[in-house]
């Protein structure tokens, strides 16, 4: 099998570690080798955070490199387009619909961009758009946007949905899996 790479961007405090850590759990339960590798940024300042997970019968590096990702999950619109450049032709971005201002918007020495997505759209990108964050709010919490984002990326695997409910169970603190399973059933639109 070819290794499929799969990129987890989003803004400092998102929960782009757990997607991933959950990500990569259900690959090796499923006997796949696995590279995760998270790159961070100003993450404790909302700066951008930057995880990759790549899965094969033999995996040898943990980065993508520009041009091949298979998926890109984004947190955040902006954070979509920053990283459009690593999707493969072909490959997915999915993405929450929310607007998380960067720091130089918020200061008045930028303007965040407008439709960021149609430009993308009008590149040729194949994005599929979810409002993860008033799915995470339905599910119980705000927090819960990156299960959101993983039940709309699991719609795209041939995995049973059970696995991954399995893997939320294995890797989410005992007392959010009831949540968090909401959240990832809301984002798979169930």
């Amino acid at each position: 099998m070819k290794t499929v790479n799969i990129m987890i961007v989003g803004v400092g405090g998102q929960g782009s570690l757990l997607a991933s850590k959950l990500l990569g759990h259900l690959l090796v339960s499923e006997g796949y080798d696995v590279k995760v590798s998270e790159v961070h940024g100003m993450s404790q300042r909302g700066g951008s955070v930057v995880t990759y997970v790549r899965y094969g019968d033999k995996v040898y590096s943990p980065l993508v490199s520009e041009g091949e990702a298979d998926y890109i999950i984004s947190f955040e619109k902006l954070e979509a387009a920053r990283h459009a450049p690593m999707l493969k032709i072909g490959g997915q971005i999915i993405v929450n619909t929310q607007q998380i201002d960067p720091m130089p918007v918020i200061t008045g020495s930028a303007v965040y961009p407008e439709n960021v997505l149609d430009e993308l759209k009008d590149k040729g990108v194949k994005i599929d758009t979810v409002d993860a964050l008033s799915l995470a709010k339905k599910a119980g919490s705000v927090k819960a946007v990156n299960i959101v984002l993983i039940g709309k990326l699991s719609t795209y695997f041939p995995f049973e949905k059970d696995l991954w409910l399995k893997a939320i169970e294995e890797t989410v603190a005992p007392k959010f899996v009831e949540m968090n399973k909401k959240a990832f059933l809301l984002g798979r639109g169930e």
